[in-house]
Order: structure tokens, then C-alpha cells, then sequence
């Protein structure tokens, strides 16, 4: 076993940690910095590795484009189209309603992956004293003395290693890739059926062919995956309606269970946790890797506060403060998003009468008022600071 010293450790070299090491270098570039990644040194597995289409908000744009990190391909959204199947209740939200040149992007998630690595690599040359360590199981392991201890591994819900407050949702979405007969450019659909949110959202690849987030219980979902191309177009038709047409096929299905995991207090001591190795969101809002990022950014901000400053204030005491100053910093936001997310994911999916109602009240409501539904989609692109 060998040691060595640091200011940050960041476990993980997921978006989050990828981003939080970014920032954190580019602001102060002489920081004391290790990154532990799991992933291999090349870029090669990763280009055949996972290719869901990710939600990113026009707020998360805004802070990759400061380090260079927006990928190349990505499918803008200017309306959302929010509806209840068989229900009443319809809202349209529009760019020119914020003043906005997207309200969100389609991205897939090896792509935003790969840029942040090779945004980190550029960094990386300006770096003296940054080390990024590619482990595995079978590595030797290595006592590191860090400062500042950052966890950046999260996973997916029910891979954690961590399970603290949440609950298990009882469903799974199904994502893929669908073709469509016409759609209009650009605009993003979310039904609500009566066993969760259906998603048909733009991708790159032309106007199309649209990504698919279809989320039921743990026995529908599996059974879908299981059903032949065309009973499953034809089931999908059936729940969507004929919005856009005719669904022409469907590729690389695949099922994610859902469930809410987040921890109470997100820093202890000298260690500190964001992304989600902080929280696990259902997808309703798409807001999971969102504010992972928002935890990045602030938190690279307070770090760099700390340690670019004098060496006699980066005593244990003062480092426990300001990520103190960091949880508190990040507490509304944060409250705010996971409360958001499981009212919706839960709300959306309940068929009692009164609620269904509701339901309907509240989308007639976010299409007549539009001061709401404005509140509601600047909270979804910037979050809350």
C-alpha cells in the first residue's frame, strides 16, 4: 500500500466529478487536486458505452460552455408539450415565452462523458499538480490524506451503496430510440399515463427520430421490453396517441429502475457529497444530472475560496466551514428540485378521482397563467440560488 497527500480528493469520474475537477482547475490551476476514476484511460469503451439521451437544462449549458465542455451533437428543445392521457389538462411551454434560445437539450450521456474527459485533459496540461488515478478492483490500493474529500460516485438507483431517505417508486423506465412519421423540429412531449410519465424528446440523429422514456411498473416495462418491434409500436401508438403520426420503429430498448435516494445531511466533516452520490431523482423533470452539476459548480467556487487563499486558513476547522457554507448554499435549490421531482412522479402516477382532477386544474392552470408557468420553467432550467 502506498500514500500520498492532497488538498481534493474527488472519488468518481462520472460528469460530476469530471466537472467539479474542471472547474476547480480552471478557476485556481496549481490546486492540489487527485481524481480517482473507475473508468479505463481511453476513451474507446466509452464511445460504444451508454447512449440514452440525457436531459440537460439551458442553465447547464450555460455552465459547461464556461470550460469548453458542450458536445458537439445535441438536440435543442423550444417547446414542451405536457398532457394527460384520456384526461383533460394540457400545457405549451415555449423559448420566446422566457426569452430563451432553448428551454433544454437532449444529449447523449457517453457524449457529455467524453467531453468533460477531454475538456479535463486540456486543464490537465495546465495543471502541475493535478494527478487523475484510473483504478480497478484488482489496483493496488492507495492510502490517500486528503483535506477535502469530494464524493462524486453515485450510480444508478438500487446500484447504490447508499441508501438513506427515499422511496422505491414501483416502476422502471424503458428508454430507446423511435422513429416517427412527422414531427414538428425541436419539440419535446410528455404524457402522463396512468402508470407514469411517457417521454418522446428530440435527438440528434434528425427531427424524425426521437428519444423514449417510457416509465410503467416493473412487470408492464419488462414486458414491453419483451414484445416484438411492432406490438410494441403498436402499444406505444395506443398510450401516445397520433400526435406525430405513425411510430415506424424502435431501437436499443433498455429498462432503469426508479427510485428517490438522498441524504439528509450532504457533508461531514472534511467530506462533502454531490451528483448522485448526493441524490437519485425519478426522470419526470429530467433534473438528476442538472443538479449534479449546480453541486459542481458551487461547490468548485468554495474550494477554490479555501484553498488558493493563505495556507494558515486551510486548517480542518476552516475547510469543515465553508463546506458547511456550501450545504447551506446549496440547501433551497436542492429542497426544491427533490421535492419538485417526487410531487410529480408521484402525483402523475396516482388515478384517484380527485387527483386526476387536480391534475388536470394544474396543467389548465400552467397554460392560463402564465406567471407559474414561467416560475416553473425558470426553476427547471437554473434551479434556485
Amino acid at each position: 500500500m502506498s500514500a500520498t497527500h492532497c488538498d481534493i480528493l474527488i472519488q468518481g469520474g462520472g460528469p460530476v466529478g469530471l466537472a467539479c475537477a474542471a472547474w476547480t482547475l480552471q478557476k485556481f490551476p496549481d490546486a492540489k487536486v487527485i481524481l480517482i476514476d473507475r473508468n479505463p484511460v481511453d476513451d474507446a469503451d466509452l464511445v460504444v458505452a451508454d447512449s440514452r439521451g440525457t436531459a440537460l437544462s439551458h442553465g447547464s449549458k450555460l455552465l459547461l460552455d464556461t470550460i469548453h465542455a458542450w458536445p458537439a451533437e445535441s438536440a435543442d428543445i423550444h417547446r414542451v408539450h405536457v398532457s394527460q392521457a384520456g384526461r383533460f389538462g394540457r400545457a405549451l411551454m415555449t423559448r420566446e415565452e422566457l426569452n430563451q434560445d432553448a428551454l433544454g437539450h437532449i444529449i447523449r450521456y457517453r457524449d457529455i462523458h467524453i467531453t468533460l474527459r477531454q475538456t479535463l485533459r486540456s486543464i490537465q496540461n495546465k495543471s502541475p499538480h493535478f494527478v487523475w488515478q484510473h483504478v480497478n478492483k484488482e489496483d493496488e490500493q492507495i492510502e490517500i490524506n486528503a483535506r477535502c474529500i469530494v464524493h462524486a460516485e453515485g450510480g444508478l438507483f438500487k446500484n447504490q451503496d447508499w441508501v438513506e431517505s427515499g422511496r422505491d417508486y414501483g416502476q422502471s423506465a424503458l428508454v430507446g430510440l423511435v422513429e416517427v412519421e412527422s414531427a414538428p423540429p425541436h419539440q419535446a412531449w410528455e404524457r402522463f399515463t396512468s402508470e407514469g410519465p411517457l417521454a418522446v424528446l428530440p435527438s440528434h440523429y434528425g427531427p424524425n427520430i426521437l428519444n423514449l422514456v417510457w416509465c410503467g411498473t416493473p412487470e408492464s416495462s419488462q414486458h414491453r421490453l419483451q414484445l416484438s418491434d411492432a406490438d410494441f409500436l403498436k402499444s406505444l401508438q395506443s398510450e401516445f396517441g397520433s400526435r406525430i403520426g405513425c411510430f415506424l420503429k424502435i431501437q436499443d430498448r433498455r429498462l432503469y429502475e426508479l427510485g428517490l435516494n438522498y441524504r439528509k445531511e450532504i457533508t461531514k466533516d472534511n467530506e462533502v457529497w454531490i451528483g448522485n452520490a448526493a441524490q437519485t431523482l425519478h426522470p419526470v423533470a429530467g433534473q438528476g444530472l442538472n443538479l449534479g452539476l449546480r453541486d459542481a459548480f458551487l461547490l468548485a467556487e468554495k474550494l477554490v475560496g479555501v484553498f488558493s487563499g493563505a495556507a494558515e486558513n486551510q486548517t480542518p476547522a476552516n475547510v469543515q466551514s465553508v463546506l458547511e457554507s456550501y450545504a447551506q448554499s446549496r440547501k433551497v435549490d436542492r429542497t426544491t428540485t427533490i421535492g419538485l421531482t417526487d410531487f410529480m412522479a408521484r402525483v402523475f402516477t396516482s388515478n384517484l378521482a380527485p387527483i386526476v382532477m387536480a391534475r388536470g386544474l394544474a396543467l389548465s392552470a400552467l397554460q392560463w397563467l402564465p406567471p407559474v408557468k414561467t416560475a416553473l420553467a425558470r426553476q427547471m432550467m437554473f434551479g434556485r440560488r
